[in-house]
């Protein structure tokens, strides 16, 4: 059965699974740390790339945005997902609403990692102080 036999709903709901996927591969390749010593290669031949085909090449590696592209352009070809049209412009649509939603998926969980870094940190601040005031009632 091709996506564009579906009904609406079931595009949606494909929609936001395969946002899923392309969010965790681009995130994975763009920031996580078993992707740092390509991503620094990457950052590297960005900034100091002798043309601008070199330049914009690897900043793709190095932009979760950018990357996001590419990955829904390979999910699409792997799936053949189309939204709401059969031919061409289902590809156009699907790929857009794809890229969004997957950002999507980014943003949040950028915001909810930065939200948990600052509690561990506030939370290891509480404990040096409490340390430091036990050490400080100790030694009066």
């Amino acid at each position: 059965m091709t996506f564009y036999n579906m009904a609406l709903d079931i595009q949606i709901i494909w929609l936001f699974i395969l946002a899923i996927a392309i969010a965790c591969i681009a995130w994975t390749v763009t920031h996580e740390e078993v992707f740092r010593e390509p991503r620094e290669y990457c950052v590297n031949r960005c900034k100091d790339g002798k043309t601008l085909f070199e330049r914009k090449f690897f900043y793709l590696f190095t932009c979760e945005y950018c990357f996001s592209h590419y990955v829904t352009a390979l999910m699409l070809i792997i799936t053949n997902y189309k939204l709401l049209f059969d031919d061409w412009r289902g590809y156009l649509i699907a790929g857009f609403a794809l890229v969004f939603v997957a950002n999507i998926y980014m943003s949040l969980f950028a915001l909810i990692r930065t939200d948990l870094k600052k509690v561990r940190l506030e939370t290891e601040m509480d404990e040096i102080k409490k340390e430091k005031d036990l050490n400080n009632t100790d030694s009066k």
